[in-house]
């Protein structure tokens, strides 16, 4: 009798609920990843290899998989472009009517695909991401805000789409 209570007690006791982000649904077999440079299909400086940047430091950060340069060394290419960066304004200054925020949309493409056979592991064709930033309308104070708010733009890209891997969203 104690037992079976006992027993009760636990499975109520236990809610079902896991830990998120920590799943790995891609083949045991990968252990090699090759993040390559992504296309730039903006006319922003340099936002695809800070995005190409971003991810391989989330892969090395929380995963068990080796980043490789060579595609040809590696189990799965990841590949991509960054096809639109678009900033608008958030809010405005009354009196200059210049802009003192700003969101800045990143929409990219991505695919995940296994070297030896040719299996699309992942496809997001448009995945967007946001960051806001404000701008400073006293000239004297002004601060280029844009470079760091795409940085972090970039880090949150690569969290979000190796979640997305991870877990196959």
């Amino acid at each position: 009798m104690k037992w079976a209570l006992a027993l009760v007690v636990l499975l109520l006791s236990s809610c079902g609920y896991g830990v998120t982000g920590k799943a790995d649904l891609l083949p045991k077999t990968l252990k090699t990843i090759a993040i390559p440079a992504w296309a730039n299909n903006t006319e922003r400086y340099k936002v695809a290899d800070r995005l190409a940047g971003a991810l391989t430091r989330e892969f090395i950060s929380r995963t068990r998989y080796n980043i490789v340069p060579d595609p040809a060394q590696a189990d799965a290419v990841l590949t991509g472009a960054v096809l639109q960066v678009m900033p608008q304004p958030t809010v405005t200054d009354p009196n200059s009517f210049r802009a003192a925020g700003v969101q800045v949309l990143v929409i990219v493409q991505a695919r995940l695909v296994e070297r030896a056979t040719g299996r699309v592991l992942f496809d997001r064709p448009a995945f967007e991401a946001r960051q806001r930033y404000e701008i400073s309308i006293d000239p004297a104070a002004y601060f280029e805000e844009s470079s760091p708010a795409l940085d972090r733009l970039s880090r949150d890209v690569a969290r979000n789409l190796v979640s997305a891997i991870l877990e196959g969203f």
